[in-house]
């Protein structure tokens, strides 16, 4: 049943995405930006946690859980550090995944060759 859960989550995210591309005059960086800073004051009013535990990986894996994801850490670093972790906390939870895209487009980039 969790499977069933992260997919309706992770594709009715997607979906409202999409309709803000198709119904806005966004562009898609715009629609990207507005998705992780949604989710980000999602998690400031504590309304994501919820999403994530009935959802799961539908919820953390969107542009959403990355917004979620800075203020997690954000959070735990200002209990550890005061307002310094204002700076650093959502560079320190986010280092792993940003890494992993920069290595993987690296990959790709060495792997195939671009068209035009």
């Amino acid at each position: 049943m969790a499977f069933v859960w992260a997919f309706l989550a992770g594709g009715a995210l997607c979906v409202l995405a999409q309709l803000v591309v198709d119904l806005t005059p966004l562009t898609p960086a715009h629609t990207m930006v507005l998705f992780v800073v949604l989710g980000a004051v999602a998690a400031g009013l504590g309304l994501y946690d919820p999403l994530l535990k009935a959802a799961g990986a539908g919820a953390s894996v969107p542009l959403t859980g990355f917004g979620n994801v800075l203020v997690q850490g954000i959070f735990k670093d200002i209990g550890r550090y005061g307002v310094q972790g204002l700076m650093t906390g959502g560079l320190t939870a986010s280092a792993a995944g940003i890494t992993m895209a920069v290595v993987f487009a690296a990959i790709a980039a060495l792997a195939f060759r671009p068209k035009g």
